[in-house]
């Protein structure tokens, strides 16, 4: 009989102790160093022969973190693990998901390769940047929703007046799915991209005037779209703005815009660490998401109860 063994990298080891503490099992023990060159040095310190392995790591820059998993793949199979599967909450580089422009590389179908290359049976990620990416693996993939613990969120607030925006069109089947759940209208926000990481708001489709609107995003990186999004829906006559995402990335100086920003509340999840102070940002855990995966994984069960909320 196979056992469930969880072992965690460094990047979000404080989701990976949720996940082990819902599933009532202890995190496995395993050593990770770094040489002073650089170099990842990994050995699981539990037997794993035999064992359903899976390893919980984010693969958000730097670059050692998908370094890290894997190294943790390869590690487990050549330690005779009986299946191993690739716990990643936020699955990074998988903004360069096509050819957009010419002589670009299509890093999301290279991190795919290299994850499977590595021996995984199977990888169980949540909310990626553009659904077809499960495509680009050659193993199965689960692909959770964060929208039932960010939705039960919103619902215990009964907002009045609310209109779900997205902010932009690959995103609207996702705000469609709140909307429908939250009893609200649906907006557009209409953006080009000047360049990477820029924003600019051209039209705003929907009535949101004297409305409190809800954006719903899978993530927010130097938060310079949404605060523009909020500045733009705001001037057009909305009341209050919040904000769902799922993968709070915060870099550069993401959360000082928001503290400066037109922003009621934006409410992110633990997919990615989060350490930063900022009363506007509730951080939700997903843990239970992800252990309910695992174990329904391992039992040999349908998980599609926990992947369908988003269907809208």
């Amino acid at each position: 009989m196979s056992t469930l063994q969880i072992f965690s990298g460094r990047s979000n080891r404080a989701l990976a102790e949720r996940i082990a503490e819902d599933i009532g099992t202890p995190l496995g023990k395993c050593e990770i160093k770094t040489f002073s060159d650089g170099e990842i040095w990994v050995k699981y310190s539990d037997n794993i022969r035999g064992s359903d392995v899976f390893i919980v790591e984010s693969t958000n820059p730097p670059a050692e973190n998908l370094m890290e998993l894997l190294i943790m793949i390869d590690a487990a199979r050549r330690a005779s693990a009986r299946k191993i599967a690739a716990v990643i909450p936020y699955f990074g580089y998988a903004r360069q998901d096509r050819k957009d422009q010419p002589r670009v590389s299509i890093t999301a179908k290279l991190i795919a390769n290299l994850i499977t290359s590595a021996g995984v049976d199977r990888v169980i990620t949540m909310d990626l940047h553009a659904p077809q990416i499960q495509g680009f693996f050659d193993v199965p993939v689960d692909h959770l929703y964060s929208s039932a613990i960010l939705l039960k969120y919103f619902k215990k607030r009964k907002i009045p007046n609310l209109v779900v925006a997205s902010p932009d069109v690959g995103g609207l089947k996702m705000a469609r799915a709140y909307a429908k759940r939250l009893n609200a209208d649906l907006a557009l926000i209409d953006k080009r991209r000047p360049r990477p990481n820029e924003a600019e708001v051209l039209n705003i489709i929907g009535d949101v005037k004297g409305k409190n609107i809800l954006i719903v995003d899978d993530l927010v990186d130097t938060a310079g779209t949404m605060c523009n999004a909020v500045t733009a829906l705001v001037d057009a006559g909305a009341k209050e703005v919040y904000a769902a995402c799922t993968h709070a990335l915060l870099s550069g100086n993401a959360i000082d815009r928001l503290k400066n920003s037109g922003l009621s509340k934006i409410v992110v999840t633990d997919s990615l660490p989060f350490n930063g102070q900022c009363s506007k940002i509730q951080v939700e855990s997903v843990a239970h998401i992800f252990a309910e995966a695992l174990k329904r994984t391992f039992k040999h069960m349908s998980i599609s109860s926990l992947f369908d909320v988003d269907k809208g």
